[in-house]
């Protein structure tokens, strides 16, 4: 799986759809449930985005994203964000070392956990935004940079976060900046009374599942250039942009109930985020016919975090979600 020609790349899109499903049964072997939030995850690693995941504590959240660094055979590092984390501590820092051949004192730069391939950053709400700011760079640019030196993160790299809900106590809002930077927001929600009473035994007796090593590095990288060359029509892509377009309370196309609840609507990034995870859906079901109900099953997940609501919604009980439904049955596809 890691050539790169156009007919190996063709046909492993055409087994991807396998793969998944092998995948996906990987998975099941530590988590129970939650399938829907694994496939999410995956979408974005393909699409060669970030993810944030929302959910209160013990919902094995930190489980699901070990276990598919496992399954993908990426370095996995994991950050735990607190109130006293310091910027240094995610980036690393640079220490004053004598040269033992020169005798001269030198600057050597010791890497942080943010050089992985996969990174958790636990609870990034946890830690105040002077310290969430130091993965800005690395999410955008893939690089750190520690006293005017930049160093390149591995390929493939991506964040995946967990966060509290921002009710609970001694959490800190992520800013617009750093929301933006993530392709999906994740909701983790409790699972279902069957799989809670699955989880009870399974997670009680003497037994831990081993997932196997699905893909590696080079697979991943190959899906992402698949993901990238998947075509996608002008009609996709126009319904992508008109959603986007109209979440934004100021723009003439915005439906009514936008312009009363929202204060700030989705940017130029949603639009491309539609399109990858819409392109994404597709290879993981083996097909390049990307389509617009494809867009429509990432909206939710795209826009969440980017549809900010004003005063009046949070009266009246309207949030993101409600209003991102709506806006769903509103704008045409054509």
């Amino acid at each position: 799986m890691t050539s790169t020609t156009p007919d190996q790349q063709l046909q492993v899109l055409h087994t991807m759809a396998r793969t998944h499903a092998a995948m996906r049964g990987e998975l099941a072997k530590r988590i129970i449930g939650q399938g829907q939030t694994l496939d999410d995850m995956l979408a974005a690693v393909i699409a060669q985005g970030h993810a944030l995941l929302i959910g209160v504590p013990g919902l094995a959240k930190t489980l699901m994203v070990r276990t598919l660094a496992e399954i993908l055979e990426l370095s996995f590092q994991r950050i735990q964000f607190t109130p006293d984390l310091m910027p240094s501590d995610i980036t690393g820092t640079e220490v004053l070392e004598e040269d033992r051949t020169t005798g001269k004192r030198v600057f050597r730069f010791i890497q942080g956990p943010v050089f992985g391939q996969i990174i958790l950053a636990d609870e990034i709400n946890r830690t105040p935004p002077k310290t969430q700011a130091a993965l800005l760079q690395a999410m955008q640019e893939r690089s750190v940079t520690v006293a005017n030196q930049t160093y390149a993160l591995p390929e493939p790299f991506f964040v995946l976060a967990t966060q509290n809900p921002i009710e609970q106590e001694g959490t800190y809002p992520l800013p617009e900046a750093q929301l933006d930077r993530f392709m999906f927001a994740l909701k983790v929600d409790y699972p279902s009374a069957q799989e809670e009473l699955a989880i009870a035994k399974a997670t009680t007796a003497d037994h831990n599942g081993q997932p196997a090593r699905l893909l590696n590095a080079a697979d991943v990288l190959l899906l992402q250039q698949i993901v990238r060359r998947v075509p996608v029509s002008d009609h996709v892509a126009g319904y992508a942009v008109r959603l986007a377009r109209a979440s934004r309370p100021n723009d003439a196309t915005a439906p009514a109930f936008i312009k009363q609840y929202v204060g700030w609507g989705a940017g130029p990034r949603a639009v491309q985020y539609l399109v990858l995870g819409a392109k994404a859906r597709a290879v993981l079901s083996g097909t390049t016919n990307v389509s617009a109900e494809h867009v429509r099953s990432v909206a939710p997940l795209v826009l969440r975090h980017r549809v900010l609501t004003n005063f009046a919604a949070e009266a009246e009980g309207m949030n993101s979600d409600v209003l991102i439904g709506k806006l769903l049955e509103s704008i045409p596809e054509a």
